[in-house]
């Protein structure tokens, strides 16, 4: 039983990983990848005028 309690951390952590991979690969694209894009164009875009503003451009 010793190479069961040896083998199990392994395992599971190989199995959430790949989990994760699977979710992270789904969720990109799709219909809301625009949305998304939109979203961080504007905080980019933001934060720049914010840089601009505080550097007196």
């Amino acid at each position: 039983m010793d190479y069961v309690s040896a083998l199990l951390p392994p395992v599971v952590m190989a199995a959430f990983f790949t989990f994760l991979v699977v979710t992270i690969v789904k969720s990109q694209g799709g219909p809301n990848k625009a949305k998304e894009d939109a979203i961080v164009d504007a905080a980019v875009a933001r934060a720049e005028a914010a840089q601009q503003v505080v550097r007196g451009d």
